[in-house]
């Protein structure tokens, strides 16, 4: 494999001992100093796992499937990435084992490597290498997560393909950064840095001697357990790090910066030329400031069908506490599974709380709940946010109880449904003017409406409020919209249809202009909130609940 000719610097960043550590926290923390310091950063996600995608694969294993403006769905740790760094990310920045084999196997079926015998060494490392650098072209430093935990089979020709990096380009060119666990045994009253040792050691006999170690631990490293992991790993002291349990994520960028991590990476990497001096770190000390102290605090219930793992719904929780950091009120989040609301009705299971969200999902379990959802916070004056499927099931309450039409649904649930107010569209054109195409027999992972699309706001609306904009982008993942033949009933029901698409055939929001605010969009505006930025439409939805709790009386400027 050629080496280009200039190349990103890269920090590569594994895990060791057991998983769930907080690789993507951690890694997009750093990265959140490095752009503090000036420097332009970008971040990309390995995923031993043999899927193409997580498109396809269940919530319940898997959690949220991201997705970025391209249209790519990608592991929930692109959301931490974006969440915490400026950099729009892509496609590109998402590699699977299956995306890597895939390509491989296409290239060997044309003929590319010239009837040679293909294998993991160099053809699958090769390619690996060349996603890397497609991936962290025209960035000043870039950080690459690993997924899983070394030592697992799966991962380790992602580790061999980062171990000949490092051969090829040297210490400057790419450092490693390797996660481990330091478990407080409470019977023996202290802190065991074995399983780090060997962790290390499982990493070093495989040709990987990690340059920095961070360190989770339940509180801070003693300097004499400092002093043994390093002396026992081979890394420098000043690069033994600890990463403890803090009460608030958003508080990891200032914890790494005073243990000087980003220093260390500006040394080893040879970028003081690039970095500033000092990290500006103001705009996540305000973060953590809003969050520490709140004004006011609500209570939004979260109706969805995958609540027993809540990494599914991963960004609209992130989302709505940023709606509320953007005004300093603490939001509660009340976690309901959907049947639950089927079963127990919705006025008990909605009982005290100051606003609703339904969002997305697939199938027919539990969307009933999520029906009775929308009508019961439309017929209470509860503030309604409907994400996807939730603004599809607004439209069927709209539908079964304000329009007449008995037996409405999806077609997605029910394909015999009388009203199919909600059905699979076939065909429609994308933003660069092709013409995409989908029926019932398209594979599950090429059926999606996918990525950042363009809306037409409509002005006098709340979502134009809301926005301030005429044209708005919000990415999209789904595959069944709204039945334009049932427009004119709805409208004439009060129904207002707030934004379309630019060719104005698909409806993308919906709102009752007489509810204190009712709103529900097609699209995902979660993926693009930050903790530092917020998005209108959770910022809104917030405020209306916190309009809600003090007895529907507008909050002046000040406190908002």
């Amino acid at each position: 494999m050629t080496t280009p000719a200039a190349t990103t610097p890269l920090i590569f960043v594994t895990g060791g001992v057991v998983s769930s550590l907080g690789k993507g926290i951690t890694a997009a923390s750093l990265a959140a100093i490095l752009e503090a310091r000036g420097l332009k950063v970008t971040m990309m996600k390995l995923d031993p796992y043999i899927n193409v995608d997580p498109g396809t694969m269940s919530p319940f294993q898997h959690g949220e499937v991201y997705v970025t403006d391209d249209g790519a769905e990608t592991d929930l740790d692109l959301g931490h990435y974006e969440r915490f760094v400026n950099t729009r990310l892509s496609g590109k920045n998402s590699i699977t084992t299956g995306k890597i084999y895939d390509s491989v196997i296409r290239k060997e079926r044309r003929g590319d490597y010239l009837g040679g015998t293909v294998q993991v060494i160099p053809h699958i490392t090769d390619e690996i290498k060349r996603r890397i650098d497609e991936a962290t072209a025209g960035y000043d430093v870039a950080l690459v997560e690993i997924g899983g935990t070394v030592g697992d089979i799966e991962s380790l020709p992602f580790l061999e393909a980062i171990r000949q990096i490092r051969t090829e380009r040297g210490p400057q060119s790419a450092m490693f950064m390797h996660l481990t666990l330091v478990p407080f045994i409470a019977a023996a009253g202290e802190l065991k840095t074995k399983p780090t040792q060997h962790s290390v050691k499982e990493l070093r006999s495989i040709g990987i001697q990690p340059d920095v170690l961070i360190c989770r631990s339940e509180q801070p490293l003693p300097e004499g357990e400092r002093r043994k992991i390093a002396l026992f790993t081979n890394v420098p002291e000043r690069a033994v790090i600890t990463a403890i349990d803090l009460d608030n994520i958003y508080k990891i960028p200032a914890w790494l910066h005073e243990q000087q991590l980003d220093q260390i990476v500006v040394d080893q990497l040879r970028l003081e030329g690039k970095a500033s001096n000092e990290a500006d770190l103001s705009e996540w000390e305000a973060v953590v400031d809003a969050t520490q102290n709140p004004v006011d605090e609500v209570t939004i219930a979260v109706v969805g069908k995958y609540i027993d793992h809540q990494d599914a719904y991963k960004s609209v929780a992130e989302a709505l506490k940023h709606g509320g950091i953007r005004q300093r009120t603490r939001v509660k989040l009340k976690w309901l599974e959907s049947q639950d609301v089927e079963r127990d009705g919705a006025e008990a299971a909605l009982a005290d709380v100051d606003g609703i969200l339904v969002p997305g999902g697939f199938g027919d379990r539990g969307f009933e709940g999520k029906v009775l959802s929308a009508k019961h916070a439309r017929e209470q004056g509860i503030p309604y946010f409907g994400i996807c499927y939730g603004m599809q099931a607004a439209v069927v309450d709209a539908a079964r109880n304000l329009a007449g039409l008995e037996g409405a649904n999806s077609t997605e649930n029910d394909r015999n449904n009388p009203h199919p107010v909600i059905g699979l569209i076939t065909e429609w054109r994308t933003s660069t003017g092709e013409v995409e195409r989908r029926s019932e027999a398209s594979d599950l992972g090429g059926t999606m409406r996918l990525g950042l699309q363009q809306q037409r706001v409509k002005p006098g609306t709340l979502a134009h409020k809301l926005y301030g904009s005429d044209v708005v982008g919000e990415r999209h993942r789904h595959r069944y919209e709204f039945n334009n033949h049932y427009r004119t009933q709805l409208e004439d029901v009060g129904l207002v249809f707030s934004a379309k698409s630019m060719d104005d055939t698909l409806v993308e929001m919906i709102e009752w202009p007489t509810h204190p605010w009712f709103l529900a969009c097609q699209a995902h505006p979660e993926f693009l909130s930050t903790p530092r930025g917020g998005h209108p439409l959770f910022i809104g939805f917030i405020r209306a609940a916190r309009e809600r709790k003090a007895g529907g009386k507008l909050l002046s400027e000040a406190a908002a």
